[in-house]
């Protein structure tokens, strides 16, 4: 989830949506990484989710980051709610996952420095306390109710709207951690190309990061449950966009889309205003019932453009979403697979020859196929293995052409090891949960938590 954006002054013209979003345009040296994780944080003695306040809580480990490690306090209504430093950001998702924000890094390698440091911090100040932390897509064993909610304004807002549309939204938004990448494009036609690429293999990622079998303290059918609970709410500002992949599609198409998406909230001085179900065409003409007269800012935009959740967005950058959460080695390949296939001509070109004629009915196919089944998904003839074999082999080229070498020498096709290794087993963590499960656990799922810390 994000927090209040900055975007600019009052918009005095359509034009200005689209040209927000071509301020992002960067030329290729200029391309950076971003990385995001979640990670669910637990009591070692109780196995219960961490708190806001309390001695040993969420707000403890962030007055200890503060204190300890230099980090600036973001404060809403008076309640810490996370912290900034040198480009990065630590955040709060609405049940207190914690969330690593990186700075914009030029490689990989430094993506893997970057999140060592902030892991060995956390530890740093929760060592003593019987706090852990564990990545996975879905909490496996705690019920909604035993969620806690995180203090601000724009959670507890979409809460009750979550609430009513689909079927799994306050799962979302409390149950689940991902990781995701943030990238760069150089123009309107490498961002087309790049989304185009993004939206249909983001199926691939899903299967091969697939870490949430369980909820509710058992199996739950689904190899990404995560993924699961994005295909069955508010389909709204969820899905594949099939209008991405139309003649003529570019800024102003996504403009039109994300001012399609109802609203959720205008931000005003510290607080989250209820605009929910209110239309941003209405608030371009002065007509927002929720602030009548008032035409909206830059930063209201920027704002707006958080609350579409398919599963790639574009912001002033794109953001690849399809991947849960899991172990160290995954919160790096993740950034990897992307960089690969999108930062090197040659791949992206190849990736969108291996994508090409897919068609909608397809992507969607595959995209569930891989919540349900991960790397045993297919569709209509397209087995995920398979593809996820092709696009880790173009992935692998694109970083070895970047040609970024740590001081052993390795570049930084390395850091898809770990996924090459799933394709070759054909199996994902979340197919290697479900074995020890089944197997040396028998049955017994408190022991995820020592087998999925960090």
């Amino acid at each position: 989830m994000s927090i209040p954006q900055q975007g600019g002054g009052p918009i005095e013209r359509r034009e200005q949506l689209a040209d927000y979003i071509a301020l992002g345009e960067k030329p290729r040296e200029s391309w950076r990484i971003g990385t995001e994780h979640e990670k669910f944080g637990f009591l070692w003695d109780t196995l219960e989710p961490l708190p806001y306040e309390g001695p040993r809580s969420i707000l403890a480990i962030l007055e200890g980051l503060r204190d300890r490690f230099g980090w600036s306090e973001l404060r809403e209504s008076g309640k810490l709610i996370g912290l900034s430093r040198a480009g990065a950001n630590v955040s709060l998702e609405p049940g207190g996952q914690l969330e690593l924000s990186g700075a914009p890094v030029e490689t990989i390698h430094d993506t893997d420095a970057e999140t060592r440091q902030h892991l060995s911090e956390v530890a740093a100040v929760t060592e003593g306390l019987g706090i852990g932390f564990m990545g996975l897509g879905a909490a496996p064993v705690w019920g909604q109710d035993q969620m806690p909610m995180m203090p601000k304004g724009r959670y507890a807002l979409m809460t009750p709207y979550m609430q009513k549309v689909g079927t799994l939204g306050t799962q979302m938004m409390y149950r689940t951690c991902t990781v995701q990448v943030n990238l760069d494009y150089a123009s309107e036609a490498d961002m087309v190309q790049k989304l185009r690429v993004a939206l249909a293999l983001q199926p691939v990622a899903t299967a091969l990061f697939a870490s949430s079998p369980f909820l509710d303290g058992k199996p739950n059918g689904m190899k990404s449950w995560r993924a699961h609970i994005w295909q069955n709410l508010d389909a709204a500002r969820t899905g594949m966009l099939p209008f991405v992949f139309e003649e003529g599609f570019g800024y102003e198409a996504w403009v039109d889309y994300v001012l399609d998406v109802p609203m959720y909230f205008v931000y005003r001085d510290g607080t989250y205003i209820d605009a929910l179900g209110q239309s941003f065409r209405d608030f371009l003409k002065g007509r927002l019932p929720a602030l009548p007269g008032e035409v909206p800012t830059l930063s209201d935009w920027a704002d707006h453009m958080t609350t579409v959740f398919p599963e790639a967005r574009v912001k002033k950058y794109i953001e690849m979403r399809g991947a849960d959460c899991g172990p160290l080695s995954h919160l790096n390949a993740l950034p990897a697979l992307w960089v690969g296939l999108t930062y090197d001509q040659g791949a992206l070109d190849a990736a969108t020859e291996l994508t090409r004629g897919w068609t909608h009915e397809q992507r969607e196919g595959l995209r569930r196929a891989a919540a349900r089944d991960g790397l045993a998904g297919e569709f209509d003839g397209l087995k995920l293995r398979d593809l996820a074999a092709e696009t880790l082999t173009l992935a692998e080229a694109g970083l070895a052409a970047r040609g970024h070498l740590d001081d052993r020498g390795a570049d930084e096709a390395q850091f898809l090891a770990v996924l090459r290794d799933k394709v070759e087993r054909g199996a994902t963590a979340a197919d290697d949960l479900l074995a020890k499960y089944h197997g040396e656990w028998q049955g017994e799922l408190s022991r995820i938590y020592a087998d999925c810390a960090y």
